[in-house]
């Protein structure tokens, strides 16, 4: 598989090959993002198409500053604000804790130790089996803090990447992180699975 700076540089000299492939690394990850932020996903799919173009035009201004990919979302994020001004959402904020405080001891560790389950074979058979619950929950999350969990823990941007993408401080980056996880967690635990 070719690395990200051989396919911008055959990109840059024109051949429709390379931006084929770079459409199918991401084209569904840019979709994913783009629905959490607008009302519909006709308009997701066109704030993607833009940012498609807005890369072709724009391949030779990239300076490699960032990486491909957060440059890539970067413009798929401005695209989507610009198509969602007009059909934006408001999702109202629990502004409860971010974490059930009764998880904790009273010197701030764990009260149960989380189990390390990920790392068996029949857990990953297991974890396959509540995708779709984990699936349900990730859609209702706020909006923004299902886009930071689809960037950190779907896409692998860090929090510096993610910050540069959302237009957000690393702080704010790392709150809504923490508590998408927590919900998450809970919306397992809720179903009977483990946390």
């Amino acid at each position: 598989m070719e690395t990200e700076p051989e396919l911008l540089e055959r990109l840059r000299d024109g051949d429709e090959e390379a931006f084929v492939m770079l459409v199918d690394r991401y084209q569904q990850p840019m979709l994913r993002l783009a629905c959490t932020m607008v009302p519909s996903r006709a308009v997701a799919e066109e704030a993607v198409q833009d940012t498609w173009m807005g890369v072709v035009r724009g391949v030779h201004r990239f300076e490699g500053r960032s990486s491909f990919k957060t440059w890539l979302f970067r413009i798929l994020v401005n695209r989507a604000r610009s198509l969602g001004t007009s059909e934006q959402r408001y999702v109202p904020v629990d502004p409860g804790p971010a974490v059930d405080p009764g998880r904790f001891d009273a010197a701030g560790a764990w009260a149960e130790p989380v189990e390390p389950w990920a790392d068996a074979s029949d857990a990953r058979l297991d974890a396959a089996a509540w995708a779709p619950a984990i699936k349900a929950a990730l859609d209702g999350l706020p909006p923004r803090q299902r886009q930071v969990v689809l960037l950190r823990d779907v896409e692998g941007l860090s929090g510096s990447e993610v910050s540069a993408v959302l237009g957000i401080s690393l702080g704010n980056q790392r709150l809504l992180l923490h508590r998408a996880r927590n919900r998450l967690r809970e919306a397992v635990t809720a179903a009977g699975g483990r946390a």
